[in-house]
């Protein structure tokens, strides 16, 4: 930890944050002859955000690689983007994100960090993402590594609580340490300082008394506390507060940080039932990476924001599974007592379903032919029966990653004031700002992309103000 003693009274750049977005920014505006310090309001084993519990991100490449199987153009990443979205992007940045995707992978590379080969089983991931080798964790390693090379300076437990912005011009942070604070100026500010998914107040602002249910992947310190200061000094607003990357994940996880290995992937094996045993949406709409994302809403919006993932011993060696064991049993009346659902319901539930799957070439890594027929809703691809025990079910709860209410940006990852201009100096990358290509929706490995490129982006344009 520092104290105020160690910190200088100004700098450059100052970037507030410390996950992927923040170290590409100050590793960037540090490339580009800027003094850069960094302010981490987490201490230093839990520094990184979410960027901790990552494992991949997605860019668009001409051909395979040694770690990539085949090409993912840009139009085919945008294609991708447009159909989780939506249609609510901002296309010109977002096209721009992409184009800009095309050798993050090289430059990621030359600041140490290092990729394996992809996972298997339900990701499919093999030729749109590249995977870290030794995940965020060790990616992490790498930036911190290469950025405390490079002189950038890294303060810890160094909390913002007050920014000093004049007409759309920064000029100092307040900061806390410890019992102190301290203010520090700046000729640039980079914010890369994530969303408000921590803020369990901000988050019933809009969710109402819902939002007590919600679990939090990553970390307990994304508060929102720079993106409302930077709202209160009149940063144009961009993203739906309702809006956030949100998975399903097990619902017996803690309330921060369970992070991936708490993430469930086994929903296309069986079905999903709410608390009234009722199934709700079609398990088998697309490939996993498509539609992971839409499952924490899904379930955000059943009673008691509660759902169960059920599925047999056909299916229990497919998928990677959680860090807690599944639920299991028998017959589907034990199964659904230890669920603590009606078990009438719940086998009538099974039943129906069974009785309308209709049979096909089961291939979960395609979409393949096995689907169910007069069910409302349906199951489009991989249906199977569930009639082998033992039985099992996942408990799930919705899972936030990140929220897409952020500041308004434009393609050198400015910050625009909410009168259209944009801010003399002020920029943003990543969560902070990623409502401007999310404006709903979520594809796999897409959060580290626009962390990444308007990180780097922003470090540039950054440098390149100080100097002028």
């Amino acid at each position: 930890m520092a104290d105020g003693a160690t910190l200088p009274d100004s700098i450059d750049t100052l970037v507030i944050g410390g996950g992927n977005a923040a170290l590409c920014a100050a590793i960037s505006a540090r490339r580009g002859g800027a003094s850069v310090l960094v302010l981490e309001a987490a201490p230093e084993f839990y520094r990184g955000g979410n960027t901790r519990h990552t494992r991949n991100m997605r860019c668009a490449h001409d051909s395979a690689t040694a770690f990539l199987t085949g090409p993912y153009t840009e139009e085919e990443f945008w294609q991708d983007l447009l159909r989780v979205t939506g249609g609510e992007t901002d296309e010109d940045l977002a096209r721009h994100m992409i184009a800009e995707s095309k050798d993050m992978l090289d430059w990621i590379g030359q600041q140490g960090v290092r990729f394996q080969p992809s996972l298997g089983g339900t990701l499919s991931l093999g030729r749109t993402n590249s995977f870290f080798l030794g995940g965020g964790r060790a990616m992490l390693k790498s930036l911190y590594r290469t950025a405390e090379a490079l002189g950038v300076r890294v303060a810890y437990d160094a909390e913002v609580v007050g920014l000093d912005i004049d007409d759309g011009v920064f000029r100092a942070a307040r900061v806390r340490l410890g019992d102190d604070t301290v203010t520090i100026g700046a000729r640039t500010l980079i914010a890369a300082a994530g969303g408000f998914e921590a803020n369990t107040e901000w988050l019933r602002e809009s969710w109402g008394p819902a939002a007590d249910n919600f679990l939090i992947r990553g970390t307990p310190y994304n508060r929102g506390t720079v993106l409302r200061l930077l709202l209160d000094a009149g940063a144009m607003p961009v993203g739906d507060p309702t809006q956030c990357h949100a998975v399903a994940i097990d619902a017996r996880a803690p309330r921060f940080d369970g992070g991936i290995i708490t993430r469930l992937d086994c929903v296309v094996f069986g079905v999903v039932v709410n608390a009234n045993a009722e199934r709700f949406y079609d398990e088998g709409e697309d490939v996993w990476p498509k539609r992971y994302a839409i499952w924490g809403r899904l379930i955000a919006a059943q009673p008691g924001q509660i759902g169960y993932i059920v599925f047999d011993a056909k299916s229990l060696g497919l998928f990677m599974p959680s860090l807690f064991p599944p639920v299991q049993a028998d017959d589907l009346g034990t199964l659904a007592e230890r669920l603590g659902l009606d078990p009438a319901r719940f086998q009538a539930t099974l039943a129906g379903f069974n009785a309308a799957v209709r049979d096909g070439t089961f291939d979960h890594t395609v979409l393949d032919d096995c689907r169910t027929e007069g069910l409302e809703p349906p199951k489009s691809h991989w249906a199977r029966r569930i009639d082998t025990p033992p039985f099992y079910a996942y408990p799930v709860r919705p899972g936030i990653t990140f929220t897409y209410l952020g500041v308004r940006v434009d393609r050198n990852a400015r910050i625009r004031m909410q009168d259209g201009r944009p801010a003399a100096n002020m920029f943003a990358a990543g969560e902070i700002m990623a409502g401007n290509v999310l404006g709903r929706g979520y594809a796999a490995g897409i959060g580290m992309t626009i962390g990444s490129v308007f990180g780097r982006i922003a470090g540039r344009e950054a440098a390149r103000h100080g100097r002028n």
